[in-house]
């Protein structure tokens, strides 16, 4: 298997130090603390490793503190009902002695009901898009290092957006985005692994779509942008190794908050799953540390 998807996958295999608890390491992929996706993807997979034959079908997380990279997270799981068909988990992630996150996730035995869904976007396949790391060597050259870092290293996940972004001079633009998104290589058949990444990569381009309009200076070091919550249901079973379709679109931005909403596709239109997420935007008058857009900071 691909080193750096390996590594992500042992990254979500926790460490159980009792019945509930667990501890999980971190990874530096270029933004100022834990990636959010990280700590949601570690999250499910503490909860995930306290139910049998049930699918996550919904969770709803905060980001109370920006994540501590050098140190562990330890994951509490309160098992808080377990009823003849739904499962529900609260799980909170402490670093320090201090919760840094909070995660209720409800789990469902798999059955059949009625089906209908809202239709795929008609845009362009990833058959011959560029991925987000290829990114010219004069852009490169005018961005700060940690962006340069952060869109140059190697990922356990490909992402080919439709329309790509120029980092260097972003122009404004409606608030809606679409980026095709597959594991650089084959998974193992488990649905709770498949769940627990699309969780992880479910943070990745969301809320930098509600900034869209506005044309921010990410480049420059002049936004701070930082998660506050994060929702994501998950309505069908999808495979994470085959290209989904990342539809997003920002509907509001006011009082230094962006709101955005996402929906994933299989490439033959099948909606499997919707997020939303609500987080800080503020325009800073001196540069600080660079954020990506995409791999927003968990501080507020």
């Amino acid at each position: 298997m691909n080193p750096v998807l390996k590594d992500l996958i042992e990254l979500l295999k926790l460490e159980r130090i009792d019945d509930n608890i667990f501890r999980g390491q971190s990874r530096d992929i270029g933004s100022a603390q834990v990636f959010g996706g990280q700590v949601v993807g570690q999250a499910l997979s503490a909860a995930h490793d306290t139910v049998e034959d049930r699918r996550a079908h919904s969770l709803h997380a905060y980001f109370l503190r920006r994540g501590d990279m050098t140190a562990p997270i330890i994951y509490e799981v309160d098992r808080a009902r377990d009823g003849g068909s739904f499962s529900m988990r609260r799980v909170v992630a402490i670093q320090h002695g201090r919760p840094i996150f909070n995660l209720a996730v409800s789990f469902q035995k798999p059955e059949t009901g009625l089906e209908h869904q809202a239709e795929m976007p008609d845009v362009a396949g990833p058959d011959g898009l560029q991925d987000l790391t290829d990114v010219a060597p004069e852009i490169l050259q005018k961005i700060p290092e940690k962006m340069r870092r952060y869109l140059t290293d190697k990922r356990p996940f490909e992402f080919r957006p439709v329309s790509p972004m120029n980092f260097a001079a972003p122009k404004k633009q409606p608030a809606v985005k679409h980026i095709w998104i597959r594991a650089v290589d084959k998974l193992p058949d488990s649905n709770s692994l498949h769940q627990n990444l699309l969780a992880y990569v479910s943070d990745y381009e969301l809320l930098g779509t509600s900034t869209l309009p506005h044309g921010l200076p990410f480049g420059r070091g002049m936004v701070q942008m930082a998660s506050l919550d994060h929702a994501v249901w998950m309505h069908r079973d999808a495979r994470v190794d085959e290209w989904l379709l990342y539809s997003l679109d920002g509907p509001n931005t006011s009082g230094a908050r962006g709101f955005a909403r996402g929906q994933f596709f299989t490439q033959d239109g099948r909606l499997v799953a919707s997020t939303a997420q609500e987080g800080l935007v503020r325009v800073m008058t001196e540069p600080r540390d660079i954020s990506p857009p995409s791999a927003d900071n968990k501080q507020n």
